[in-house]
């Protein structure tokens, strides 16, 4: 059990890519969607009414005749904007994410002080402004993805090297990106109750919001460098952000079980695929499992399987009460149907932990 982790019995959500909403619904991913607070709303409204006529028997879009004014787009997965308020160029296209362009720095330089007075910043500022004019209030949040992602949309992989040559520079490089997320992340929430939304929407299951890091590009450091440079920063995050997450998309999550160990309170962790669930818990009994699915993988794999794989999967982690199944950026290919066994599968799955206990 973890008393900080309450939510519903095996959390499902299903995150469709853009080019799946442009193919399906016409919505285009311009400024526009991001930044106009009237199209925002119109957007997600759009959205969860889409999910609620094809996929609503399960629960989904229940909020499809509601204006909401949510400040961020929590039906994709789009990290785009502290890069670019810390200068990287963001292309935004009709079916894809925001594009961010390494800005390919050679420097370490971090104004910490003039991020959230930055353009971005002020675009968001008053997006949220407009719509507590009309609404009354706002809510959602934004991808505000991690330290070392964002790390390397500032100066590419030239950042791996500068962490083994350059260490001290890197710490203090790492310590000003970890400032410019409190700043954002704290601003953010502030003002609509919640920041990890839109990093993966099976936190909005759980009742106290969660603080979700994500460390998409951990895949591409050894252990002890995470150890060195970032572990310490989770491990403070998760004595002053409770509920502390991490969100791990790779395929190897389990080769930092023993670094994720000495989190003092790891209350969330979003598993990628081919994350070993079974070693994972056994560093981890108290951590809530996301266990991702793979969209390449639903897209060619029969029903029957796709069920078996999550039955197998759910079963690794040992513990329902702290798991729950998503699956990020399904592309116009997606068949509604593997998308209902999804959701019924784990359905029943609920259902019949339910009559045990």
């Amino acid at each position: 059990m973890n008393p900080i982790i309450e939510s519903a019995l095996l959390p499902v959500e299903v995150v469709f890519h853009p080019s799946w909403w442009y193919h399906n619904t016409g919505i285009t991913f311009d400024e526009d969607f991001f930044y106009h607070p009237f199209k925002r709303v119109e957007s997600e409204k759009r959205m969860e009414k889409e999910l609620y006529e094809r996929f609503g028997e399960f629960g989904v879009g229940e909020n499809h005749d509601k204006d909401i004014p949510l400040v961020g787009a929590v039906h994709n997965a789009a990290g785009y904007i502290l890069s670019e308020m810390l200068g990287c160029e963001v292309h935004y296209l009709e079916d894809q994410a925001p594009q961010v362009h390494c800005a390919a720095r050679e420097d370490f330089g971090i104004a910490v002080e003039n991020v959230m007075r930055s353009a971005p910043a002020q675009r968001l500022a008053s997006l949220m402004d407009k719509m507590k004019t009309r609404y009354g209030y706002v809510c959602g949040d934004i991808n505000w993805g991690g330290i070392l992602n964002i790390a390397m949309d500032l100066r590419g992989e030239t950042m791996l090297m500068d962490m083994m040559l350059r260490e001290e520079e890197s710490q203090e490089y790492f310590a000003a990106i970890a400032s410019v997320i409190e700043r954002f992340t704290s601003f953010v929430s502030s003002q609509t109750g919640t920041s990890s939304i839109s990093v993966n929407r099976i936190v909005r299951h759980i009742k106290r919001p969660v603080f979700l890091h994500s460390e998409c590009s951990h895949t591409m450091i050894q252990e002890d460098l995470y150890e060195n440079f970032l572990l310490p920063v989770d491990i403070r995050w998760s004595r002053e952000h409770r509920p502390f997450g991490i969100h791990y998309c790779g395929k190897d999550p389990h080769r930092f079980a023993d670094s994720f160990a000495k989190i003092p309170q790891l209350d969330f962790l979003d598993v990628g695929w081919g994350g070993d669930i079974k070693v994972l818990r056994e560093k981890l009994p108290h951590t809530f499992f996301s266990i991702r699915l793979d969209p390449v993988t639903i897209n060619k794999t029969p029903e029957d399987e796709l069920a078996g794989i999550i039955r197998k999967l759910i079963a690794d982690s040992g513990d329902p009460a702290l798991t729950g199944v998503c699956c990020i950026n399904m592309d116009q290919d997606a068949e509604d149907s593997k998308i209902r066994t999804i959701y019924r599968t784990v359905e029943q799955i609920r259902n019949s932990h339910a009559k045990l206990v």
